[in-house]
């Protein structure tokens, strides 16, 4: 109450936001299996997807064909949206993440409604994930990959180390066979 106020003129000065901050939702299309958590778990269903499916031919012969989701339609309706990121964190592929933009505001409330091409604009303006803590634990997956890594060139090594041995063996062999 002490301090003069100051007021920030909106559209001509721009608001100094968190980092972090919620705007408007983001899709990264190549992510998305169409496994429908987002839609299923999303509290207001203000998510609509639509897919088909295709068959993918064998990678190897005598291999039998696949078949996969196809992403046909993927919209949000913000004017149901309530921004609690539900969608974001069921999402176990990373699809969909946060933007700050937060200037989207529409005349027409049937135009709030952001199909997959809208939602992929929102992905260029994602920041970066903050940088690992130095003195965090590392993550179980990279622990594994690094122990599953060693074995494999602890392994190899033996392999290499046997391989020498019976050349040796053999070279002493073929040297007491000509003397």
């Amino acid at each position: 109450m002490t301090r003069k106020s100051h007021t920030a003129q909106y559209p001509d000065a721009q608001p100094e936001l968190p980092p972090r901050t919620r705007g408007v939702i983001g899709l990264f299309e190549e992510n998305c299996t169409v496994c429908m958590l987002c839609a299923r778990e999303c509290p207001d269903w203000c998510i609509y997807i639509d897919s088909h499916k295709e068959t993918v031919p064998a990678t190897t012969p005598g291999g039998r064909e696949r078949s996969r989701n196809v992403l046909d339609r993927f919209a949000i309706d913000f004017s149901l949206c309530m921004y609690c990121g539900i969608c974001i964190e069921v999402c176990p592929f990373d699809a969909l993440f946060w933007s700050p933009e937060f200037e989207y505001a529409e005349t027409d409330i049937l135009e709030l409604t952001h199909e997959r091409d809208k939602l992929r604009e929102w992905m260029w303006t994602v920041p970066e994930p903050p940088a690992l803590d130095p003195a965090a634990e590392e993550p179980k997956e990279l622990a594994a990959a690094r122990k599953a890594a060693e074995k494999l060139a602890a392994e190899k090594l033996a392999a290499e180390q046997a391989a020498a041995a019976e050349q040796t063996a053999a070279d002493e062999e073929t040297q007491e066979g000509t003397s």
